[in-house]
């Protein structure tokens, strides 16, 4: 193995977790740094990286998991720069660039959602399935589709974060995402819960009425995931899903959506088809396993 020393970035809309490890489950330090602009984010990003290097020995790689849309075709003059995001400020951001730079190693660039699903695929929830979805359900929602083991469409990642689903009878929300209003993600995203309640998802107690919609929202998204890509299991993560409740209602939800539709998935054996992931950092480690791509 390589005495070199990788570095991973897992680049959120909220906030920069970055690793500097020797192998993708053992890591050597971390620092989170809060999503600000551009230039301070990615400014004290780099400054751990140069403390780290400085102490420990040579970083060989970077691998970075980033919100998006972010360019991934190596062939476009815009290759690395995150897009038309909603985050503000973070528009045409060469992120990829920035470290090449700054850092004279090579860098590896994928969705967030990708590297967590590639993390979970090796070594977690979705270890030894050919075919997989991982939704990231937090500051916006995406999903990184694994078939027959490899990531689906690298360079131009499917978007399920801006699906678009039937309102559920009850609700009157406008939707918050700038581009389409009421999509997925501008109906069940954290900013989404917490612009229609004026709370913060992780401040709502269980028994409250945005668990109903939420749950409405995420069965019918994998009802739509099921009959569009029929993955072996799908995987719910980021910050909104930290909220457990959330997945035996999602599941009895789902189940009655399909309505017997699929024979295979039934009562018996829904709590192994939509899980929570079993990594604690998929994002991070999947960035740490790009770095090891990129050398």
């Amino acid at each position: 193995m390589s005495k070199l020393l990788m570095g991973g970035i897992e680049a959120g809309g909220t906030k920069f977790n970055c690793a500097v490890a020797y192998s993708p489950d053992k890591i050597l330090a971390r620092l989170t740094v809060p999503t600000t602009s551009p230039e301070e984010t990615l400014s004290r990003s780099l400054g751990f990286f140069a403390s780290v290097a400085k102490q420990h020995g040579v970083i060989g790689a970077l691998g970075i998991s980033s919100f998006g849309p972010i360019d991934l075709d190596s062939n476009s003059a815009q290759f690395g720069h995150i897009t038309s995001t909603p985050k503000p400020g973070w528009q045409n951001t060469d992120i990829v660039g920035y470290f090449k730079e700054k850092l004279h190693i090579p860098v590896y660039v994928d969705t967030d959602v990708n590297a967590a699903a590639l993390a979970e695929h090796r070594s977690g929830a979705g270890k030894g399935l050919a075919n997989l979805v991982y939704y990231t359900v937090g500051t916006g929602i995406g999903a990184g589709i694994i078939t027959n083991r490899q990531l689906m469409s690298p360079t131009h990642p499917p978007e399920l974060g801006h699906m678009r689903l039937p309102l559920h009878e009850a609700d009157d929300y406008a939707g918050c995402c700038p581009y389409h209003k009421n999509c997925l993600e501008g109906l069940a995203s954290g900013p989404a819960i917490e612009h229609r309640w004026g709370i913060n998802a992780e401040n709502l107690p269980p028994e409250h009425y945005a668990w109903t919609l939420q749950t409405d929202y995420l069965a019918k998204m994998c009802v739509n995931t099921v009959c569009s890509f029929a993955p072996q299991r799908i995987i719910l993560g980021g910050g909104v899903m930290t909220q457990l409740h959330l997945f035996p209602r999602i599941r009895t939800e789902f189940l009655r959506l399909m309505n017997g539709y699929m024979s295979s998935l039934n009562q018996d054996n829904v709590d192994e088809y939509i899980v929570p992931p079993k990594l604690e950092r998929p994002g991070e480690i999947g960035a740490l396993q790009l770095a090891t791509l990129s050398k």
